[in-house]
């Protein structure tokens, strides 16, 4: 059993919501008792509006604070409280715009770059598309890593920056540093993390790595889970 103090962070596409689909009814319920008397955070790559489509607004207005943009956009009370001016250049929207020419997948649909508060969204298939081809691309990206291969041009080409792979479709990309591990900067004491995306090359890992860097003074545990149900079944211990 953990104590009221320690602190949970959690992902959301992919940790508590399918990805990029809304919550499942019944685990809302069971989460949203489960919330009562503990310290919750949302961590997501996502801006507001996504974050609020998928977990519902209750879920939303109840956490102590919401990371969106991967801790670049922070909402407290359902304000925000802090944010992180960084926008698109032409330099880097070239090189996005090439990314997406060169790309071995045929299918593709609207919005391929998202600018978000403190972070841009890249995804090669596009944002519009829909569940099927969202799974096609999935797939296809496991075998061909074209996310990671992206994701490590960034790095190489423009060194300011940093790039991460996020849910099932895009990359996450910042300045260099503002990944979702800046949250612990302002979150004292135990951690119990949960995320999808864990492994190195992940939007998640820099939370993982900080979190390994600090286990001299900070208890966590780090649920990596590969679904919301894993998630759901994972907090009945909790």
């Amino acid at each position: 059993m953990v104590v009221n103090k320690t602190n949970f962070l959690f992902d959301i596409d992919g940790t508590l919501t399918p990805s990029r689909s809304a919550i499942n009814i019944n685990f809302k319920k069971f989460f949203l008792n489960w919330m009562e008397n503990k310290t919750v955070y949302l961590v997501t790559g996502s801006d507001k509006e996504k974050t609020i489509e998928q977990i519902g607004i209750e879920i939303w207005n109840r956490v102590k604070k919401s990371y969106q943009s991967c801790g670049n956009a922070v909402y407290e009370n359902g304000k925000l409280i802090k944010k992180l001016e960084f926008t698109l250049d032409e330099k880097l929207k070239s090189f996005l715009n090439t990314q997406l020419n060169k790309s071995e997948w045929i299918e593709k649909y609207n919005v391929h770059i998202d600018q978000r508060i403190g972070l841009i969204n890249f995804s090669t298939i596009g944002r519009k598309c829909p569940k099927e081809a969202r799974k096609r691309y999935f797939e296809w990206d496991k075998k061909h890593r074209e996310r990671e291969l992206i994701c490590e041009k960034v790095e190489k080409h423009f060194p300011l920056l940093e790039a991460s792979v996020g849910g099932e479709i895009s990359i996450d990309i910042y300045p260099k540093g503002k990944n979702k591990a800046q949250v612990l900067d302002e979150i004292i004491g135990p951690v119990v993390f949960f995320g999808d995306r864990c492994e190195k090359g992940g939007n998640d890992y820099p939370i993982v790595q900080r979190l390994q860097m600090e286990k001299e003074k900070r208890n966590f545990i780090i649920n990596n889970v590969s679904n919301f149900k894993e998630t759901w079944e994972l907090l009945k211990k909790f």
